[in-house]
């Protein structure tokens, strides 16, 4: 026996537990606080400034994280304050869990070898995502639900509604967690409190429910068809190593050996073993319809340190494992979050640089609003969040709707001068400052046509190379201000778009656009506000290789081609 073991031994277990915890909690304060802010963090961040029932991408409890933060902290911690508070609150309710009869000093130390090994789930100590309320909410949930199995009462079944409904405002993905323990235990299926709990759930997600239809499920139209793909092998196969990037390839191998060789012992437990297989599986499936996420399956980390830490209490094999594999693989862990911190990890990774990156273009911009196209939500979002300016992203063919097609903050900047952070050509300069590259042009009076809708009808949707097309469109205005086609700086011109099915066919373009001219039959000067327009527009079928497509009719003020309709299923032939 070491003595670094016996000095562990004679420890008092509860002031070594949370001796251990403030020093994770001081870890991950000093590491939210020097670790630069995420692209993905600023859009989190933008959502707690403006906070409402539900967002584009993900349920509100984020945005609530974040707006919290700003409250009480300025800088860094003003979007991850929460986050740490969180993860801290979670660590306790994951000891909790694991009801040990007899614990002592050294199983504490194991209890926290065996979750600083998680990866992933070290990350969400510091950097807010909405993986962490997930996290904290499901390991309450799984706390509430093994004593609603001892005992079913009112209270519990008021706290498994509680705790369901705060899994689904963190992310859609509470879904299969709640599912996964029914399927375990399908006997809940006939216990009415079980039902009450869920009933009392859905009263609680009204007010997000409601939202959703009042914007036309935007979240559940992304997550469920637009990120679909057409099946790739890399995502089917880059999967699994993913998950041992996530989960420490030690701890995730040692997991599934525990899986192999022992059976749940109670019902409980039978439902973290349903928990891990049934995420596993599903997002494993999920592989064949586009590139799977390694983090959506981060919840899994809850089971895997029960498991891990009740299995290697009596089996000598997996605790050896623990202390020669395990534990030397921490090390790797905290060497990389110190690299975090400096500017040790590849350029490529954008963990940093992004804030000298985003001043250097407002030095160019100056106070104007910076427009971004034909990308992500990030770059305005990191824009906003690093300078304090106003930035937005105008959506187009090549890139996804986002929560700024929501916000649609745009509107509030038409006729006035904007900077354009965009290549265009004979029109945008290129800077090179401070070691940043970037192209851009100033605009004096700014113009988008992102909100037009066009709805068209075509007659058939197979078609030959060469034919001319007739279709006839409406063509409306919902914005306050007039379209004007014929602008001196954002000319409108109307496009038939054909998108090559290899990558989505339905709402996500791909650089392999086919754009082709369309003639109206009458000249439109301009498009009133809150007014629509009728007529008959013709376009040839381009000489493209006979196959199906993708059809839309989109408009080019020569930023972008905004998404202003429906996508239609065409042969080419």
């Amino acid at each position: 026996m070491t003595k670094l073991t016996q000095f562990i031994i004679r420890q008092d277990r509860k002031k070594l537990f949370a001796f251990l915890l403030m020093i994770w909690l001081g870890m991950n304060f000093f590491q939210a606080l020097f670790t630069e802010i995420m692209k993905d963090e600023a859009y989190y961040f933008l959502y707690g400034q403006h906070l409402a029932w539900g967002y584009f991408d993900h349920p509100p409890m984020v945005a609530l994280m974040t707006w919290l933060s700003s409250l009480l902290c300025k800088g860094n911690l003003s979007v991850r304050l929460m986050t740490v508070f969180m993860q801290f609150f979670t660590f306790i309710i994951i000891r909790k869990l694991i009801d040990e009869k007899q614990p002592d000093a050294k199983k504490e130390v194991l209890f926290f070898v065996i979750s600083m090994s998680m990866v992933m789930f070290q990350a969400f100590g510091f950097v807010t995502s909405p993986d962490v309320p997930l996290l904290f909410f499901a390991s309450l949930f799984l706390l509430v639900y093994r004593d609603f199995l001892r005992n079913n009462s009112l209270p519990n079944t008021f706290f498994l509604a509680l705790t369901m409904a705060g899994m689904v405002y963190s992310k859609y993905h509470a879904v299969l967690i709640i599912g996964c323990i029914v399927l375990s235990n399908m006997r809940l299926l006939m216990q009415p409190k079980f039902w009450l709990a869920g009933f009392l759930a859905v009263l609680l997600m009204l007010p997000h429910i409601y939202w959703q239809f009042a914007m036309d499920f935007p979240s559940f139209k992304y997550h469920l068809m637009d990120r679909s793909r057409t099946f790739e092998w890399l995502f089917f196969f880059e999967y699994i190593p993913n998950q041992l990037v996530v989960f420490n390839p030690f701890s995730f191998g040692a997991v599934i050996y525990i899986m192999l060789k022992y059976r749940a012992v109670d019902l409980f437990e039978r439902g973290l073993y349903f928990l891990l297989t049934g995420l596993f599986v599903f997002f494993w499936a999920m592989s064949f319809r586009g590139h799977v996420e390694p983090h959506w399956t981060v919840v899994c980390t809850i089971p895997m340190i029960i498991l891990l830490y009740r299995r290697s209490l009596h089996d000598h094999k997996l605790m050896r494992f623990v202390r020669q594999w395990i534990l030397p693989s921490i090390l790797l862990i905290f060497c990389t979050r110190i690299a975090l911190i400096t500017d040790l990890l590849p350029d490529q990774l954008d963990f940093y640089g992004k804030k000298e990156r985003n001043v250097t273009i407002q030095t160019v911009a100056g106070r104007m609003p910076v427009v971004f196209a034909d990308e992500s939500y990030q770059n305005p979002s990191s824009y906003r969040y690093f300078t304090g300016n106003e930035s937005f992203v105008l959506s187009s063919l090549r890139s996804r709707l986002t929560q700024f097609d929501i916000w649609q903050r745009e509107l509030a900047f038409q006729g006035q001068p904007v900077f354009i952070c965009r290549q265009k050509d004979g029109y945008s300069n290129a800077y090179h400052i401070n070691g940043y590259a970037f192209e851009g042009y100033y605009a004096a009076d700014f113009q988008s046509v992102n909100r037009v809708e066009i709805t068209y009808r075509l007659n058939s949707p197979e078609m030959f190379k060469g034919d001319t097309l007739q279709i006839d469109f409406e063509m409306y205005n919902p914005t306050s201000r007039p379209i004007h086609f014929q602008h001196a700086e954002f000319p409108v011109t109307c496009k038939a778009a054909y998108l090559i099915p290899s990558k989505n066919a339905k709402n996500e373009g791909t650089k392999e656009n086919i754009f082709i001219d369309c003639e109206f039959d009458r000249t439109i000067e301009t498009l009133p506000s809150n007014t629509t327009i009728k007529g008959r527009l013709t376009t040839v079928v381009p000489s493209v290789e006979p196959s199906e497509y993708a059809f839309t009719l989109t408009l080019d003020n020569t930023i972008c081609c905004a998404k202003n309709s429906r996508f239609v299923r065409i042969t080419v032939k």
